[in-house]
C-alpha cells in the first residue's frame, strides 16, 4: 500500500463557494440560431465594411502579440470626451457588470435593481453577496422611481439602472438618474446605456459632476461587433482605478480592439444603420397595433409584446417559418410576453408578414376579437 493511499481516510469532494453554489445560472437558447436572428437583440445587418477590411487585414504575427488596451482607450476617451483615465473597455458589457461587481461589493452590502431588466445583473451581484434588493415595475413596466428610492439603504453599495430598459425599452429620465445618485453617495450608480443609440438620451455629460456615477455602453448593438465581444465603462478616474485593479490586463482581444477604431471612425455607417432601426421600431409598433397585439412602446431595437398564453405557440410557429423571436415569459411581470429585435428594412418586413401568418395558424385572437367572438357567442345561446 502506498504512502498516498494511507493518507487518504475519508471521501471529500471540492465544493465551489457558497455564494457560488446559490447564484443563478443564465442560459440564452443560442443553438440552432441559423434563421432570421430577432432573438438578440443584435445588429441584424453586420458592422461597418471597414470592420471587414481590418478583419481582413488582420496578420499571423499580429495574433501572435498580446493585445494592447491602453492605446485604443485613449482613441475611445477622445471620442467620447474623456480621459484615458476615465474609460476602461471590457470583454463586452457582461464583464463590465461583473467587475462591479467584484469591485465595489462585500458580502454584507446591498445591490439594488429594478426588474424586469437584464438577467446579468442577478448572476453578478449573488456571486458576491446575497443582498440584492429589487424593486418590480407595476403592469406599465415603467421605472418604479419613487419605490426605489425608498429601498436605497446605508447598506446599499451598487445601484444599476438600465436605461434603455431591456427587456421593456422603457427610458429612465436624467432627472430620476441624478435624483438616486444623489440619494445614495455611499454606492456607485451603474447606468447601463447599452442600448443608447436607438434613443440618445445619455447621463455621459454628468460623469465629471457625479463622482458616484459610472456609464456602460457596447459595441455589441448598433456597431454590429457582438462576436468580438467588447463593451466599455466611464467614469469618475477614482472609482475606475478600482475596477481596472481587478480587471485582467488583457481582458479584450487584440483583433476586437483593432477593429473597435475602424468601426468608430464609420459614422455614416452608424448613422444609416440606428435610422434603419428608428423607422423599422415605428413600422413595428404600427404593424402589431394594427394586429390588435398590445406591445410596449420602446425606445431600444425591439419592441416587448403580449401574446398572452399562446407566447410558446408563436414562437416555435415564427421558428418554423424562419425568424427567431424570445420568450420573455420567465422574466418578473412578463408572463406571456414576447420580444421581437428590429434590425433593418427588410428584416422588420419579413418579422411583421411572418408575425401576421403565425398568429393566424395558432389561432391568436385580440381582446378586440375575442370580444367580438364572445358577443357572438352570447347571441348564439340565446337564440338557443
Amino acid at each position: 500500500m502506498s504512502i498516498a493511499t494511507n493518507l487518504v481516510t475519508e471521501v471529500k469532494s471540492v465544493q465551489a463557494r457558497g455564494a457560488v453554489q446559490e447564484m443563478p445560472e443564465y442560459h440564452p437558447p443560442l443553438a440552432g440560431r441559423e434563421a432570421l436572428r430577432l432573438d438578440f437583440n443584435e445588429n441584424t445587418f453586420g458592422p461597418s465594411p471597414r470592420v471587414v477590411e481590418r478583419l481582413l487585414a488582420q496578420t499571423g504575427e499580429r495574433l501572435t502579440k498580446y493585445p494592447e488596451r491602453e492605446p485604443v482607450e485613449r482613441i475611445v476617451a477622445s471620442h467620447f470626451g474623456l480621459k484615458p483615465e476615465e474609460v476602461l473597455l471590457t470583454n463586452g458589457v457582461d464583464e463590465a457588470i461583473h467587475l462591479m461587481c467584484v469591485a465595489f461589493l462585500e458580502a454584507e452590502d446591498e445591490a439594488l435593481i429594478a426588474t424586469p431588466t437584464f438577467f446579468m445583473y442577478d448572476v453578478s451581484v449573488q456571486m458576491m453577496t446575497p443582498h440584492l434588493r429589487k424593486v418590480q415595475s407595476d403592469a406599465t413596466l415603467g421605472f418604479p422611481f419613487e419605490r426605489f428610492m425608498a429601498a436605497i439603504t446605508e447598506r446599499t453599495k451598487l445601484i444599476i439602472v438600465a436605461s434603455p430598459n431591456n427587456p421593456t425599452g422603457a427610458v429612465v429620465s436624467k432627472e430620476y438618474l441624478l435624483a438616486i445618485a444623489a440619494a445614495a453617495p455611499q454606492a456607485v450608480l451603474m447606468v447601463d446605456e447599452a442600448y443608447y443609440h436607438f434613443d440618445g438620451a445619455s447621463v455621459m455629460n454628468d460623469l465629471a459632476a457625479v463622482p458616484n456615477l459610472v456609464v456602460a455602453r457596447t459595441f455589441s448593438k448598433a456597431y454590429g461587433l457582438a462576436s468580438l465581444r467588447i463593451g466599455m465603462l466611464a467614469g469618475n478616474a477614482e472609482l475606475l482605478k478600482y475596477v481596472r485593479k481587478v480587471s485582467s490586463p488583457y481582458n479584450v482581444n487584440g483583433v476586437a480592439l483593432d477593429c473597435l477604431s475602424a468601426a468608430m471612425e464609420d459614422e455614416n455607417y452608424l448613422t444609416w444603420y440606428v435610422e434603419q432601426v428608428r423607422v423599422g421600431r415605428e413600422r413595428m409598433m404600427g404593424g402589431l397595433a394594427e394586429l390588435g397585439v398590445p406591445y410596449f412602446p420602446s425606445h431600444a431595437n425591439f419592441v416587448l409584446m403580449n401574446i398572452g398564453s399562446k407566447h410558446r405557440e408563436l414562437v416555435q410557429a415564427m421558428r418554423a417559418h424562419g425568424v427567431l423571436l424570445r420568450d420573455r415569459s420567465t422574466d418578473p411581470g412578463c408572463d406571456g410576453f414576447v420580444r421581437i429585435t428590429i434590425g433593418i428594412e427588410e428584416h422588420v418586413t419579413r418579422g411583421l408578414a411572418a408575425l401576421k401568418v403565425c398568429l393566424d395558424e395558432i389561432g391568436w385572437k385580440s381582446q378586440r376579437e375575442q370580444s367580438a367572438h364572445d358577443s357572438i357567442d352570447d347571441g348564439v345561446r340565446e337564440f338557443e
